[in-house]
């Protein structure tokens, strides 16, 4: 595992992730390694449709470059706000399956480990939802840090 030298970072901008940058920023501190912050755009499905429904103004192209660009935007924002300038950045926006999408990003990268965090879900919301973290541990092809959530303190 030593040395590490690239460090991927995913972000969905919640607090959550931005516990894992925390993580992440200080790990590549440590190891004067390069940060990878990574945001994931979702595919949008597009419905089978006989006769549209859809208003024909509505492109499904210039959606999915809209999101693009705001990803874009707030991965900026991000580093400006949450990385310290001295380390090193790249700013990867994927697309589709998150899971799928940052494990392809790390073996595309050769990175050497992976910070990510969970959301803490438990019960029904992660049978629904699923674990994104989850499925990054059991397909990544390095290391992967889980830095879990910080509870909500009950009564705020």
């Amino acid at each position: 595992m030593l040395p590490v030298k690239r460090i991927l970072c995913p972000t969905d901008f919640s607090q959550p992730s931005y516990e894992g940058l925390k993580a992440a920023n200080e790990l590549a501190l440590h190891f004067s390694a390069e940060l990878y912050l990574v945001h994931i755009v979702p595919s949008v499905p597009v419905p089978m449709l006989e006769a549209p429904t859809v208003p024909e103004a509505f492109n499904l192209g210039s959606h999915q470059l809209e999101l693009e660009t705001s990803a874009q935007k707030s991965l900026q924002e991000t580093v400006n706000q949450r990385v310290p300038r001295e380390l090193s950045v790249r700013q990867i926006v994927g697309h589709g399956d998150a899971a799928r999408e940052i494990v392809r990003i790390a073996r595309d990268e050769n990175v050497d480990l992976i910070v990510i965090a969970t959301h803490g879900m438990t019960g029904w919301r992660h049978l629904v939802f699923g674990s994104v973290a989850e499925k990054v541990v059991r397909l990544a092809p390095c290391p992967v840090l889980t830095v879990r959530a910080p509870k909500e303190e009950k009564g705020q």
